[in-house]
């Protein structure tokens, strides 16, 4: 992916953002009832998105809160996007439409550097809804292997590394 890709990843106007330092529980905009548009392809229930948002970031805690303290601060100030579906223009640079989670910037032994987007995670929870076939319980642990696989990305891991771990 090259740097004018990484410029278009930025978050769509319905993205929640969540940090371990800085959780944010609200959504925009949306009264309990509405339908939320996300794009011109799609309208979600604002109830529906409200409870994947929720489920998603108690499974972004459990693991936060799973890791060793020295790990866990290294990750703890890394940005998670919640966003319903990878954007047209993420799938534009020819990532799956179905894509689950995606890491974006330099790993943490990296270092600061030029990349022209700060680290941060993306969690597509329509998706992983999707992928879960609608059953909460695999829904929280797919959000729960997701987010660990983009960790390790985060941390400098590869597929190859996340794979012998069991996250692939």
């Amino acid at each position: 992916m090259n740097a004018a890709d990484k410029n278009r990843l930025a978050p769509t106007d319905q993205a929640f953002l969540f940090t371990a330092r800085n959780p944010r529980a609200d959504l925009p905009g949306a009264g309990p009832s509405a339908a939320i548009t996300v794009s011109r392809h799609h309208r979600i229930d604002a109830r529906h998105w409200r409870r994947l948002v929720a489920i998603a970031e108690a499974e972004a805690n459990a693991v936060l809160a799973g890791l060793p303290p020295a790990l866990r601060r290294r990750v703890e100030d890394l940005p998670v996007v919640f966003e319903p579906w990878a954007s047209d223009e993420l799938v534009a640079t020819g990532l799956d439409p179905d894509i689950l989670g995606l890491f974006v910037g330099e790993p943490h032994h990296l270092g600061d550097s030029p990349e022209p987007m700060p680290p941060q995670i993306f969690l597509f929870l329509e998706s992983l809804w999707g992928f879960a076939g609608g059953d909460e319980a695999t829904y929280r642990e797919e959000v729960h292997n997701t987010y660990l696989h983009e960790l390790g990305h985060y941390l400098g891991l590869d597929e190859t590394d996340l794979e012998e771990r069991g996250l692939d």
